[in-house]
């Protein structure tokens, strides 16, 4: 069975999903300007097929960042895609742009 990807629609709901998550949770953030659509359109694929082999050790979160702007101003986004991994709240690590398939397993690894 498919791991499911989060999709909150704003703040309250993203806040809700992190903190209610057992566990490391990836926060994605995606944008819809032209720059960022292709290089988020690459990730989501990569997000959802990590979330799914990770299985429940780890917790996937996509958001646009226009949607979520407190997030984006607490874990100090400036672009998208950036991924930030949480754990109780707090960003343990991140990355700004687009990664492969390898250095997001890399990311993961590292940090998990």
């Amino acid at each position: 069975m498919a791991r499911r990807v989060h999709r909150p629609l704003e703040d309250q709901e993203f806040d809700f999903i992190v903190g209610m998550t057992p566990g490391p949770v990836l926060a994605y953030f995606t944008g819809t300007w032209p720059k960022a659509v292709e290089a988020c359109r690459t990730m989501d694929v990569l997000v959802a097929e990590l979330a799914e082999e990770y299985g429940t050790r780890l917790t996937a979160v996509r958001t646009d960042i226009t949607r979520c702007p407190g997030p984006v101003r607490r874990f100090g986004v400036t672009g998208a895609p950036t991924v930030v991994l949480v754990e109780s709240g707090e960003a343990v690590a991140s990355h700004a742009g687009p990664l492969d398939r390898e250095g997001f397993r890399a990311f993961l690894d590292a940090h998990l």
